[in-house]
């Protein structure tokens, strides 16, 4: 009595489909996936990026530090 069976969700999909339409479905659909792929995008170049960075910035400091020795 608790679960719903498989006749209770088809049920639900055809009143979803008919609400909403096929058409704006597979819009959300694209969005949502879109959505996902960006996500997990940004959480790979969240782990790579820091390690260039700090090679980069280790390079400006070194290139700083010679420039400031030099004047002195």
């Amino acid at each position: 009595m608790g679960s719903f069976s498989i006749w209770h969700w088809l049920i639900v999909l055809l009143i979803v489909v008919l609400v909403f339409g096929t058409k704006k479905l597979g819009n959300i659909g694209k969005d949502l996936g879109s959505a996902v792929k960006g996500f997990k995008d940004a959480m790979r170049e969240e782990q790579s990026p820091p390690e260039v960075e700090d090679k980069r910035a280790r390079t400006v400091e070194e290139g700083e530090v010679s420039q400031k020795s030099k004047s002195q």
